[in-house]
């Protein structure tokens, strides 16, 4: 009995390697990630900001042709890789904001760390202090000078 595999939409395994992170099931996706997108008579492939522009041209032509039914279908692509476009952006203005709140909290345990070893460097010097005998030599018997 001759059993081919049925081949996958997507052809890259998600190997043990570390490389393919994955959170909450999402692909997590900057704005150079590549789409693969089937449109109402094409393929395209590209960024979404590509995407975006091919589509929104395909509609502008389409409407231009006077076929308003092919420029809906190609406006609701385009909106979608607007939207797309939008989200990424919105993640990573998130990303940057969660990444300075991490270095201005790096920085404020490095600067109280450093303020705690210099209280720390100063209360060594009150008690080396506090160890050292001070003696009033006036108080002292004084050796006799002989004169002669």
């Amino acid at each position: 009995m001759n059993v081919k595999r049925m081949r996958t939409r997507h052809h890259r395994s998600g190997g043990g390697n570390g490389t393919s992170r994955q959170l909450n099931g999402q692909i997590p996706m900057n704005r150079n990630h590549v789409f693969d997108s089937h449109g109402p008579d094409v393929r395209v492939r590209g960024t979404a900001q590509q995407l975006f522009e091919k589509y929104l041209q395909l509609g502008r032509d389409a409407t231009g042709s006077g076929d308003r039914v092919a420029a809906e279908a190609y406006f609701q692509h385009a909106e979608h890789y607007f939207r797309i476009m939008n989200a990424m952006a919105q993640a990573a203005q998130q990303s940057q904001m969660e990444r300075a709140e991490r270095q201005a909290a790096r920085q404020q345990r490095t600067s109280s760390t450093m303020a705690e070893d210099e209280d720390d460097r100063q209360q060594e010097g009150d008690v080396e202090d506090d160890q050292i005998e001070v003696r009033d030599l006036g108080a002292e018997p004084q050796p006799e000078l002989s004169e002669g």
